[in-house]
């Protein structure tokens, strides 16, 4: 069978109709309708792509709902042991009266009122406990914050550059080639020798010239972070060296595959390209913390 018997064979099932029949529950006369089965198939796949963006929605707002959920709780560990040190000032301010009397007589008679009042005041089993907690509580909460910090300063925050975006990550029709091609990143115009700052703390895992690239820096973040630094004019950092999130290392320039002074900035997450856009606000402009 040739190959266009076989594509008019696809075609026709594709597109053959498929009966639904719906029956309503306040009627006797069901409804039919027609509908192409590739209708269908593409419903699905909408309802499917529509699903996923939804449960990443969802999943974002309940990483932010259980981060709110714990400083609530600490709040309220915080609070429990304020109303407890205020117990025990309470219970000092008590002692400080007592022994400032002036003769054994005084304070033998008022002994037993403050002493009871004490014993109200404080319980120091229950104190004690509390205070165990509350140290356990606060590890809790610094070990979760410094994770938090590692997470904060691994990710690429801002824009390298001043100046305004281009090209968007994603199908583009190639500047030079005339041609449809995926761009793994964003380029952002501005003028030869303006700084590129590192929007993440990191290390250097590459710096000099690549092909089309120029001159290139790739710098390492953790977290399943690196970013990508091309068509620079100039590169200020050497492989293997720390930098920080405003650190200064190239000036803008168009080595390389490019005509024009420009930065071409790429995102990656476990070694897969992602939209730099999702990262950073255009017109922010990262500052050295």
């Amino acid at each position: 069978m040739s190959p266009n018997n076989i594509l008019k064979r696809l075609l026709k099932k594709a597109f053959s109709p498929v009966t639904i029949m719906l029956i309503p529950h306040n009627c006797k006369k069901p409804l039919n309708l027609k509908v192409p089965s590739a209708g269908i198939i593409l419903g699905i796949v909408f309802f499917i792509i529509g699903t996923l963006f939804v449960f990443s929605s969802t999943v974002r707002t309940i990483e932010y709902r259980s981060m709110k959920q714990k400083f609530t709780y600490y709040s309220q560990q915080f609070s429990e042991l304020q109303g407890t040190m205020m117990g025990i000032k309470n219970s000092e301010n008590e002692l400080k009266k007592l022994f400032s009397l002036k003769s054994k007589k005084d304070v033998i008679e008022n002994l037993d009122n403050t002493t009871g009042l004490m014993q109200d005041t404080i319980d120091f089993e229950s104190l004690k406990n509390q205070i165990a907690k509350t140290i356990e509580t606060v590890s809790e909460m610094k070990e979760y914050l410094y994770k938090q910090k590692d997470v904060y300063r691994s990710t690429p925050l801002g824009s390298p550059v001043k100046g305004s975006i281009t090209s968007y990550y994603g199908k583009r029709i190639h500047p030079h080639t005339g041609k449809e091609q995926f761009h793994y990143g964003i380029d952002i115009k501005t003028n030869v020798g303006d700084p590129v700052k590192a929007t993440a703390d990191g290390i250097v895992s590459f710096s000099g010239w690549l092909g089309d690239n120029g001159n290139l820096v790739v710098i390492e973040h953790g977290m399943g972070f690196s970013t990508y630094y091309a068509h620079n004019k100039k590169n200020l950092v050497r492989v293997g060296q720390k930098v920080k999130k405003g650190d200064t290392i190239a000036y803008v320039g168009s080595t390389g595959n490019a005509q024009t002074a420009h930065l071409h900035y790429s995102v990656l997450r476990n070694g897969n390209y992602v939209n730099p856009k999702r990262y950073m606000d255009e017109g922010i402009y990262v500052q050295k913390e």
